[in-house]
């Protein structure tokens, strides 16, 4: 049986279905931009739930990003937030998160200063944006409460006693307690993902709210690893807030994390609602620039698939995401082989300090892009005005140093989104 080719026709292509391709997918909506997305989704269920700014600056964490941003773009004129305005950070920020919220998925307001978060070791890092289910550590945290941390019999790689001792001398009346988790008490491993979804019936949060009970004491606080359900978070978080009478928060644990699962889960259902076209779990084989179109070409179980674009964002990540890929001699993008900016000579990668406070070149490496995020040369030439980049793909930026990652991924996302919905309107 010969399988066709499924064509779809699209304003825009966005290569890429982490937090920088959502993103730009939610913006392209908005403005009435017909979007099809491509990508494989699973680097969203690595991260945290955390939206990160700018939580750090040579080497020093932030409680001010904004001001930290200013710093940043005077010492550092080539990187991506020096093409974006405060005004339009502040701009995309409030319109992806309440994008979020209208999708059910409820998040802190963007504001002024970082919150210092809990990370699941027991250190902390501050950052932007918080899911609603842990906003209420940093109210913890700053009146130094009576918390009980729980985990659970079978839970690998969370201790709620790791967490006591390491910050027990911040934060005096933490105390610790492990208990079984209900269904799940035979002492085998068990997996945050699994509790997260059997939160969602109502007889188990009944006996789990028992248990907590229980064990609860004097606590004014009650934290736990992220597994208050997938897909009704908050509205789980509430019910046991309410069966327990005590204020409850999340701490993330280590990826593959829930918070990144119901991110992943709710943008790969609620954009396809919204209108566009997404073509999840893939990845892009070929790009193919004509001229009067931009080809994508990738199979999927159904056949081969074929999209036709008007512009394109590469949204397609670094390393691990697969949007670079490197050999014994230099760094490439993946896809269509456009020049990348990276240190001169492998020798120049690392610094010889795995700890050197400037952190290591190739860190910095990836696609240079205009103030309007189209993808250039190494001369400053644009490749072709109708491609864009946005997100960590992007030059000049040490994400993970600085604690900037969601930050990047929707401010240059928000930029390129805006540069093309000009340029549509100004055809039509």
């Amino acid at each position: 049986m010969i399988k066709k080719t499924r064509q779809y026709k699209s304003e825009l292509a966005v290569i890429g279905a982490g937090i920088a391709g959502c993103a730009a997918t939610i913006f392209a909506l908005s403005r009435g931009i017909k979007t099809t997305q491509i990508g494989n989704t699973g680097a969203l269920a690595y991260t945290t739930g955390y939206f990160d700014l700018l939580g750090a600056h040579q080497a020093k964490y932030l409680q001010d990003p904004w001001q930290g941003l200013q710093q940043l773009r005077k010492q550092q004129p080539e990187h991506p937030y020096a093409k974006v305005s405060d005004e339009e950070i502040r701009s995309a920020f409030n319109e992806f998160i309440t994008a979020l919220d209208k999708m059910g998925l409820h998040y802190s307001s963007p504001g002024q200063n970082n919150h210092l978060a809990m990370l699941p070791a027991g250190a902390c890092k501050p950052t932007f944006c918080l899911p609603a289910t842990m906003q209420k550590a940093t109210q913890a945290m700053s009146s130094k409460a009576s918390v009980l941390i729980i985990d659970f019999v079978g839970l690998q790689g969370f201790s709620a006693k790791e967490i006591v001792a390491n910050l027990k001398s911040q934060w005096p009346r933490l105390r610790a307690k492990r208990l079984s988790f209900p269904e799940m008490e035979t002492g085998a491993q068990v997996f945050p993902e699994v509790m997260a979804r059997a939160m969602e019936v109502a007889t188990t949060r009944e006996e789990f709210a028992r248990r907590l009970k229980a064990i609860a004491g004097d606590a004014e606080y009650i934290a736990m690893p992220a597994m208050l359900g997938i897909h009704k978070a908050d509205f789980i978080h509430a019910e046991m807030e309410k069966l327990l009478g005590l204020p409850i928060f999340e701490i993330p644990t280590i990826p593959p994390a829930v918070p990144g699962i119901r991110l992943r889960e709710i943008l790969e259902q609620q954009l396809s609602v919204q209108g566009a076209t997404i073509v999840t779990q893939q990845k892009v084989k070929r790009v193919s620039f004509d001229e009067d179109v931009i080809r994508l070409f990738l199979h999927d179980i159904y056949g081969q698939v074929e999209v036709e674009a008007n512009n394109v964002i590469l949204a397609s990540g670094r390393f691990l995401s697969g949007g670079l890929k490197s050999d014994q001699y230099e760094i490439r993008e993946a896809l269509i082989d456009l020049p990348i900016y990276q240190p001169q000579g492998r020798e120049n990668w690392f610094s010889e300090s795995y700890f050197d406070a400037n952190g290591h070149a190739v860190n910095r490496s990836g696609l240079e892009v205009n103030d309007q995020f189209q993808v250039m040369d190494q001369s400053a030439k644009i490749i072709d005005n109708r491609l864009y980049a946005s997100g960590i793909v992007l030059a000049h930026q040490d994400w993970i140093r600085q604690r900037c990652g969601a930050g990047l991924a929707i401010a240059t996302s928000f930029k390129a989104v805006n540069a093309i919905a000009q340029k549509l309107s100004a055809v039509t």
